[in-house]
């Protein structure tokens, strides 16, 4: 199953990806001011995923990519495949596991993974 994934950018607006089974990123969407616009929104999908449109495009390197649109606004970008194929098996994946999709939360600034400040400790330690 897929996972809904919340990050930062640079510019310290919050984005989400939305990432395969296998854990390749399926697309990326707009950024948001704050954190719980992207939860609100991604919310939104998952109960409205009948009223996603897939646009299909095919860009000047050779390359798919879709535009989802939720009604009609703009809502993500999917990353570019290279086959036309690979890109009908991104959207299917949106459309049989997004309604049922946990939401990740990587926006903090803080450590994920805590036994990674405990070995920097250690190694200040020992120096």
């Amino acid at each position: 199953m897929g996972a809904f994934v919340i990050s930062k950018r640079f510019n310290d607006e919050y984005k989400f990806t939305f990432t395969s089974r296998k854990g390749k990123v399926i697309f990326t969407s707009l950024s948001y001011e704050l954190r719980f616009e992207c939860e609100e929104d991604i919310e939104r999908f998952k109960a409205n995923i009948d009223l996603a449109k897939f646009l299909k495009f095919k860009g000047s390197g050779g390359k798919y990519f879709f535009k989802l649109m939720l009604g009609d606004v703009h809502f993500a970008t999917s990353r570019k495949y290279s086959t036309e194929l690979l890109l009908q098996k991104g959207i299917k994946e949106i459309v049989t596991y997004s309604s049922k999709s946990e939401i990740l939360d990587f926006s903090s600034s803080e450590s994920i993974f805590g036994d990674e400040e405990l070995e920097e400790e250690m190694e200040e330690a020992a120096e």
